[in-house]
């Protein structure tokens, strides 16, 4: 695939392949109407080759919504937003311009059309130009406001508010930010290329202008070896005990939306966001087998006390009673967990570092799974002591977009 991937952009074959058909045309008398029209089709068949032809990209249609089961990206732009209107045919025209634009985004289909003058702004702000579509995925959530705000029915939909969409309640150690806390509406934006993802969320954003607006963004990062678990910022691999994406039955059993959910939830799932602060100067005053104990793992191999593999079955006697594997084990829950790394300067009141964790996780039921894990930990956790919950919200996500839908019709148009 060209790194420029605007479909007016052609390859030395593509040419060839053009100027033929173009002599063919002459060759046979055919007029120059015939031969555009012979090159055109040559265009058209570029244009909307599938995703598989296309190498890196990843379908934005589906029946899950892509950005969940996906293999994770290597960056990532979360961001909430709130509505700025209460009118729910203007909600349906911003999905549907996001619909739009986000199954263009994901085919790495950049909008070059200039503006009617030059004294117009462009359609496209132009910086992934010259990127493939490098694995973009975009992925929509609900919060709970969207529904039901101050007690009013918003669009006439809370009767199809999904039955666990609610505010996380507090947790005993949380520490609270404005702004990250809740939102409407939820964009999940992840690509190889940062740059690219920027792009994404930046033009959504854009798209949005007069009907949303952005209550809280984050940016975050995840590299790691082909194979290997990737490691958060304190140096622990993170993500070890995730079901494999390729495992429909457990992604069935831990992430899908149940059958008793609204419709419009089939195929969907419920997101967790969590902004994490990491007291990383702290934690590296730690010893060494203090930062193992407060896991509960081996920090080279990612292996359990007792374990000689990352991937071993825990036996959670081996370790520490109030370390973070043992307390998550116990809770006999699973979620799967999609977070990111982050870096936001220097704290001002403290002049250290400002980092830790984008913590994202789906899961099917988040009052059974996710809730009492998140419970659990914040009382006995060790990893509290080095640890700050800033930021929570959660957000349904809705099932896969079909091609000729847009986003939530099956919700919006009940």
């Amino acid at each position: 695939m060209s790194s420029k991937s605007s479909s007016n952009k052609f390859s030395r074959r593509d040419i060839l392949k053009m100027t033929a058909m173009a002599g063919a045309g002459i060759a046979l008398g055919a007029s120059g109407f015939g031969a555009v029209t012979a090159m055109s089709d040559v265009f058209d068949k570029q244009a909307n080759a599938s995703p598989k032809e296309q190498g890196d990209v990843i379908s934005f249609f589906g029946k899950h919504q892509a950005g969940i089961a996906t293999p994770q990206q290597a960056y990532a732009y979360i961001a909430a937003f709130k509505l700025l209107t209460e009118d729910k045919q203007e909600v349906i025209k911003l999905f549907k311009q996001w619909t739009d634009l986000g199954a263009k985004l994901s085919e790495g289909k950049i909008n070059t059309e200039t503006s009617i003058n030059d004294f117009v702004p462009p359609a496209d702000s132009g910086e992934a130009d010259d990127f493939s579509s490098s694995k973009l995925t975009i992925t929509f959530g609900l919060g709970s406001t969207f529904f039901i705000k101050n007690g009013i029915d918003r669009y006439g939909l809370a009767q199809q508010k999904p039955k666990q969409l609610k505010d996380i309640p507090p947790m005993p150690k949380d520490a609270l930010q404005e702004p990250f806390i809740g939102g409407d509406l939820c964009i999940q934006v992840c690509a190889d290329v940062q740059q690219v993802a920027f792009h994404a969320i930046r033009n959504l954003i854009k798209t949005a202008s007069g009907l949303a607006e952005v209550q809280w963004i984050q940016a975050g990062f995840l590299n790691k070896k082909d194979g290997q678990t990737p490691r958060n910022l304190f140096g622990f691999k993170d993500g070890t005990a995730n079901p494999s994406p390729d495992d429909q039955a457990a992604f069935q059993s831990i992430v899908w939306a149940s059958e008793d959910e609204p419709d419009w939830m089939n195929g969907g799932s419920y997101m967790a966001c969590r902004k994490i602060q990491m007291m990383l100067e702290v934690w590296d005053r730690s010893s060494f087998k203090n930062q193992e104990d407060t896991f509960g793992r081996k920090k080279s191999s990612g292996a359990a006390y007792g374990k000689l593999n990352e991937h071993d079955a825990v036996d959670v006697t081996q370790l520490p009673f109030n370390s973070h594997v043992r307390i998550a084990k116990e809770t006999g829950q699973q979620i799967f967990r999609r977070a990111y790394s982050y870096t936001d300067g220097m704290d001002p009141t403290t002049g250290n570092l400002n980092a830790g964790l984008m913590f994202i996780s789906y899961q099917k039921n988040p009052e059974t799974q996710f809730i009492p894990m998140l419970r659990k930990l914040s009382q006995f956790d060790m990893l509290n002591e080095y640890t700050k919950h800033i930021g929570s919200a959660l957000f349904a996500v809705p099932g896969g977009i079909r091609k000729g839908e847009y986003l939530a019709q099956r919700l919006l148009e009940k």
